[in-house]
């Protein structure tokens, strides 16, 4: 079919370039196929198909990809398959090729993205690095779509590359934290660190004069580095960065689908050794990883933590989600009944303790109260639930049921009442108890008034309970005596009985017989 449809296009005098760009081919394949008979064309088909190579088990991976995703390029189709078969050996070279016969063959047309990449002064080891942020929009493995945000890191030499995403925008405590990271993954730090004007450390630029954000400031005179900021409308100062940035969402991100958050980091961190700190470098034609090696003896040291973390670990945030529970390596853990808000942030931090880091540590407020503890499970998919973090059952049914009689006067009455309730209710009895605490909490004073009327009218119910008291409330601008005097009169009258008719007497009226 191609080696018709370019001798159609041939006869119809359109020339080599308009062909292969309507036929979405390349000028030596249009050139090949000109020159061939419709029998070569036959011949050379089978010739094609019946030649194996080294790709053609995975064919159907490549094949499902491009037809889902027609722009990946040849490097991401690479690392694809990299991080399915990790045992696979295969040059980057072979690969392109392979995508780009499956692409003409199958006719995929691969959608133009061009990279930019600015001329930057060659920086010396362990003299810069630079830093920038960076955000997607990812499908989730339930069909849904997220937003994430990550911070990249590059050194400006060797051009190793860290990163870090997050579910929520970066705060400048987030971006402290990520700094540390870097650091510890780096071995230490560099001389200067080059950003761009980023509202969580500047303030502004004051003609050439930084003002950084008080709390970035206190973290730049502790680790004593210098701060380049770009000028505004000056991305050449920072072109490494910027590619770096497009690099991860356009190789990375690009269509990789994302289930939580733990699991996308330590995805980021494979790839990061995988390809981007090991595929050659475009510009330096070497590795990243194998340049780091010399340049990471001319890096400063750093210490651990900083003196004022040391004692306390870097707190991470997550979201409580509605049922209670917050998410942590792929499994859920219980916080306090309540700590779920409907119109509240519902944020809290979490530390990871022990010598061993084996215990999750829970606060709503950095230095704030422990709201929760957890042994950390080293399974996926399990809910790690602390029972008293589901209903009060500290308090048992009994005990619930004494505490409600110590708010009545007489308290013999209210046992019996209370009796009587647990006999009728027995399913929902903290139910009918909690309902009667709230009336308790809330109309004090009348309580008594309506524990008499109940146990003389047998109301047994807390809903009764709750509605005497609330009539008592509203008439609460007549006089006790006159409420009184309401129920006496009411009561004189609760022994009238309404008279009875036959059912033959029903019947004659309607025209029935008896």
């Amino acid at each position: 079919m191609l080696y018709v449809k370019i001798q159609e296009l041939h006869k119809r005098k359109f020339k080599v370039a308009q062909i292969a760009k309507e036929l979405k081919i390349s000028r030596p394949t249009v050139y090949k196929y000109l020159d061939m008979t419709l029998e070569e064309a036959k011949a050379y088909t089978e010739e094609f198909h019946g030649r194996k190579k080294k790709l053609d088990s995975y064919k159907d991976w490549i094949l499902a990809w491009l037809e889902e995703y027609p722009h990946l390029s040849g490097a991401q189709i690479h690392d694809w398959l990299l991080e399915r078969y990790p045992d696979l050996v295969v040059g980057g070279s072979t690969v392109r090729s392979y995508v780009k016969e499956v692409r003409e063959i199958y006719q995929i047309e691969k959608k133009v993205i061009v990279r930019q990449y600015e001329a930057v002064p060659e920086q010396p080891m362990g003299k810069q690095l630079q830093v920038d942020w960076g955000e997607t929009k990812q499908k989730t493995t339930d069909n849904k779509e997220i937003k994430l945000f990550f911070i990249a890191f590059v050194m400006a030499h060797s051009r190793q590359k860290y990163m870090e995403w997050q579910t929520r925008p970066f705060t400048t405590r987030d971006a402290i934290r990520c700094h540390e990271n870097a650091f510890q993954f780096y071995g230490g730090r560099t001389e200067e660190i080059v950003y761009d004007q980023d509202h969580l450390i500047t303030v502004s630029e004051n003609a050439g004069q930084l003002l950084l954000t008080a709390e970035f400031q206190s973290y730049v005179n502790e680790r004593k580095f210098k701060v380049h900021l770009c000028r505004r409308a000056d991305p050449e100062s920072k072109g490494m960065i910027e590619n770096v940035v497009k690099y991860i969402k356009g190789n990375f991100a690009d269509s990789r689908v994302f289930s939580d958050i733990e699991d996308w980091n330590h995805r980021a961190l494979q790839w990061l050794q995988r390809t981007g700190n090991h595929q050659v470098h475009q510009t330096t034609k070497r590795r990243p990883a194998e340049v780091f090696l010399l340049e990471k003896q001319h890096l400063q040291p750093v210490s651990s933590l900083l003196s004022y973390e040391s004692t306390n670990n870097p707190s991470i945030t997550r979201s409580v989600s509605k049922d209670n529970t917050i998410r942590y390596k792929s499994n859920r853990y219980s916080v306090p009944l309540g700590t779920y808000q409907t119109n509240s942030e519902n944020l809290v931090l979490i530390e990871v303790k022990g010598a061993e880091q084996q215990t999750l540590v829970i606060r709503k407020q950095a230095e704030g109260e422990i709201i929760a503890e957890h042994g950390i499970s080293l399974e996926k998919g399990k809910l790690i639930q602390n029972r008293n973090h589901t209903r009060d059952r500290s308090k048992g049914i009994e005990e619930f049921k004494q505490r409600l009689i110590y708010f009545f006067e007489d308290q013999k009455q209210a046992a019996a009442y209370f009796d009587e309730i647990s006999q009728r209710y027995p399913r929902y009895l903290r139910d009918q108890f909690a309902i009667i605490h709230q009336v308790i909490k809330k109309y004090p004073a009348f309580i008594n008034m309506a524990m008499t009327k109940c146990t003389t009218e047998r109301l047994y119910s807390a809903n009764d309970f709750r509605d005497i008291v609330y009539h008592l409330h509203t008439s609460n601008n007549q006089p006790v005596q006159e409420i009184e005097a309401l129920y006496s009169k009411s009561a004189k009258h609760s022994n009238i009985k309404a008279s009875t008719r036959s059912l033959n007497m029903y019947i004659s009226i309607l025209g029935g017989r008896a």
